[in-house]
């Protein structure tokens, strides 16, 4: 393994203004490749696809492009993934679409441990639909999502079962094998939230199996847009809301609009950037996906047990997680001092972070901690360094 993140920050214009950016759970910055793979595409010009002059042409390939890219990321495969604008325009397009489905007596579960994308979504559908919803709770000590409660949970009354794999501010990584394989048992399919998962450890969809997974690549370096890896065949089977002049081909089918053809260069630029991150990966790009990803795992894991170990030695400061395998974010309060406060003095000393419940309004809740300002979040991406978190705890432990 070979991943340092000091040789790939360079690569990063955002990081000259020399502050700790640990924000990158809310949204991380980008280097220069797909910087330059966006502005290469309007440089070069684009037009919509479907079209029989060259610039509609480039448009299809670099669609198939980042199909390709995403599918390598996660491991999909291109025909059975597309793209919108967020993870939330996508849940709320699929739940729409699977609550067509539904009838009054089934019935849904969700978590706690959700970003609300994840939750609200599916609440509102069940809702129109007279279909019950259930809950899946956290270990309010340790802020694990038991998977063993599924079986209490998942019926034959079951239709779907929504989950996280990864908590956006606890860091939690459930066990989404044991549950799809409740799941689906019971003949429910899965939904996957991928967003805060797939930056920190390598994702393999086919062994978690889930039936849907949904990731933003602004969460790994890329542009603002989210996309989605299904089997092939069950998107070919399902009728999203769409235009009737609208194609029926999947997974076209589900892009609503003209898609961004620019941002989606900068996406597959980001995937391979990813695929670099560990200078010794080799073979295929999936597989340089794979090793690279293993390497930054392997790194982030250290830095943020250190980080974390090092806030939980400080008297004034709470941790709201104590799971040993865990992505590296931390969510924390100081006493004496509000979750704002103290994001505003780490501010002050040039480190980004971000306070309050960060759209995790069920833990945040479940916790106790929602109506007092939540907490602070920091948490590693991939050009993340040693130093950015000695920054971190220099500042908290003079607080």
């Amino acid at each position: 393994m070979a991943f340092d993140p000091d040789r790939i920050r360079p690569q990063y214009p955002a990081l000259k203004d020399g502050r700790a950016w640990l924000d990158g759970a809310a949204g991380t910055q980008v280097p220069q490749s797909v910087i330059d793979a966006i502005s290469d595409a309007y440089r070069i010009g684009i037009g919509n696809t479907g079209g029989v002059f060259g610039a509609s042409k480039f448009s299809e390939q670099i669609q198939w492009q980042a199909r390709e890219a995403f599918a390598d990321l996660v491991g999909g495969k291109p025909e059975g993934v597309f793209f919108m604008q967020s993870a939330t325009v996508i849940c709320y397009a699929i739940s729409r679409m699977l609550a067509n489905t539904w009838s009054a007596g089934d019935e849904i579960v969700v978590s706690r441990l959700d970003h609300d994308s994840n939750v609200r979504p599916w609440i509102q559908a069940a809702k129109e639909k007279g279909v019950t919803i259930r809950w899946a709770e956290i270990d309010l000590e340790t802020g694990d999502l038991p998977a063993d409660q599924y079986k209490e949970l998942v019926n034959g009354r079951t239709r779907l079962v929504s989950v996280t794999a990864a908590s956006n501010v606890l860091g939690t990584k459930p066990d989404i094998a044991t549950i799809a394989e409740i799941a689906h048992s019971a003949g429910a399919l899965l939904y996957v939230d991928g967003v805060h998962s797939t930056p920190h450890f390598p994702i393999d969809i086919n062994a978690f199996g889930a039936d849907f997974y949904v990731s933003s690549s602004y969460k790994w370096q890329g542009p603002h847009l989210s996309g989605l890896a299904a089997d092939p065949e069950l998107l070919h089977r399902l009728s999203p809301y769409k235009l009737d002049s609208s194609t029926t081909e999947s997974p076209r089918k589900y892009e609503l609009g003209t898609p961004p053809f620019a941002d989606l260069a900068g996406l597959t630029a980001a995937v391979d950037h990813v695929a670099s991150a560990d200078s010794s990966a080799t073979g295929s790009r999936r597989e340089r996906v794979l090793t690279s990803m293993t390497a930054v795992a392997e790194y982030q894991n250290i830095e943020a047990k250190r980080m974390i170990k090092s806030l939980r030695e400080m008297p004034k400061v709470t941790l709201y997680s104590n799971l040993p395998d865990k992505t590296p974010t931390a969510y924390f309060t100081v006493a004496g001092y509000s979750p704002e406060q103290v994001a505003m003095a780490l501010d002050k000393a040039g480190v980004n972070v971000w306070n309050g419940h960060n759209y995790a309004y069920e833990v945040t809740a479940a916790l106790g901690i929602r109506d007092a300002g939540s907490a602070v979040r920091a948490g590693l991406s991939l050009y993340n360094n040693r130093q950015d978190v000695d920054r971190l705890l220099e500042v908290i432990e003079k607080l």
